[in-house]
């Protein structure tokens, strides 16, 4: 960032973004670094965005239906819960996949 005096700051001096001057800058105005390079639609065509853990190979929508305070829970936890909820559905999967069941082979 770029504190000189003359210069506008994107920042107040408690670190938090001020987003009124941000918005209200001309994109004219943005200077690029190589630390933030200009960009273009071809460099973010393949771009995938996502928080968290890892994406799958595969998701199923499904409809389910999940206690209340289970629900409740998971979504205390914050965003990505679903993400973790299927975390912890393939976790007790593989835990119970791994134990051997009386009459069947692995």
């Amino acid at each position: 960032m770029n504190t000189k005096p003359g210069n506008r700051a994107t920042k107040s001096a408690k670190g938090q973004t001020n987003w009124k001057t941000l918005k209200a800058m001309p994109d004219s105005e943005i200077t690029f670094t190589q630390d933030a390079p200009q960009t273009s639609p071809a460099d973010w065509a393949h771009a995938l965005a996502h928080r968290g853990l890892p994406l799958s190979a595969q998701k199923e929508q499904i409809a389910l239906c999940i206690d209340a305070d289970v629900i409740a829970w998971f979504r205390s936890q914050g965003s990505g819960w679903q993400t973790r909820m299927n975390e912890v559905l393939k976790a007790y999967s593989r835990a119970v996949g791994q134990q051997s069941v009386p009459g069947q082979a692995k």
